[in-house]
């Protein structure tokens, strides 16, 4: 099939990282793949939640929040005023998860990481391009800590990055748009680290169950992704 821009089929979209792009938060990155933009902000309050109080847990917390702003889709989409829906649930989950992964719990001292990921413009890879973009917002930021000697550099674990791959007209493809996500007939989104360890698998047969052949082909793809992804994340570190 031809893709937009001709891209190959084990291509990713034009990678564009504006660090800072925010002055106010500890950590702001904009992320941008392609047509997808996603603002990734960075809190950290000298606090941790309740139940790690009352459980005696040692160590820090990181979590993330992520919405859609209301024209960041082709048509309105409406804020979520009146609570969250079941995929923006979902979906803040998988990148605290992936976002935690990244770094040593223990070694955060009694501090709580809130990741802010809003989307500016969505053409697909919204919630992979938030996870890319929100850990090097949350490096930024605990790296100024590092330098202050509030924290040691024992924080960092391995770099932590995810992107979509799938299946469209018989073909396997890195980094789908939402032209090519929305007619998929088998939809994934990965997340990884440098030491291509699995942190999170999510895929999904949109039509007929597919061949452990394809899986592997999907998962082969989206390590080469993953990789090129780190890359232009370690620009910035």
């Amino acid at each position: 099939m031809i893709r937009a821009n001709h891209r190959k089929f084990d291509e990713i979209r034009p990678v564009t990282i504006t660090p800072g792009y925010v002055i106010y938060p500890e950590g702001s990155v904009l992320f941008s793949m392609g047509n997808t933009k996603v603002l990734c902000n960075v809190t950290i309050e000298q606090n941790i939640p309740s139940w790690m109080k009352v459980s005696g847990k040692a160590g820090g917390w990181i979590t993330a929040e992520y919405s859609l702003l209301p024209r960041s889709t082709h048509t309105r989409t409406n804020r979520e005023t009146r609570g969250l829906s079941g995929r923006t649930q979902e979906i803040r989950r998988l990148i605290g998860r992936a976002l935690r992964a990244g770094f040593n719990l223990d070694q955060l001292g009694e501090h709580t990481c809130i990741v802010d990921c809003d989307v500016l413009q969505a053409d697909g890879g919204t919630r992979t391009a938030a996870i890319t973009g929100g850990y090097l917002a949350l490096w930024l930021a605990l790296d100024k800590m590092v330098d202050k000697g509030i924290i040691t550099p024992t924080v960092f674990l391995d770099p932590v990055a995810a992107i979509s791959v799938g299946v469209v007209d018989g073909e396997p493809l890195l980094d789908l748009d939402y032209q090519e996500d929305s007619v998929a007939e088998v939809d994934m989104n990965l997340v990884m680290n440098t030491r291509e360890e699995y942190i999170e698998v999510q895929g999904t047969a949109e039509g007929p169950p597919f061949s452990g052949d394809t899986m592997n082909t999907l998962l082969g793809l989206g390590k080469k992704g993953i990789r090129e992804l780190i890359k232009l994340q370690q620009m910035f570190m």
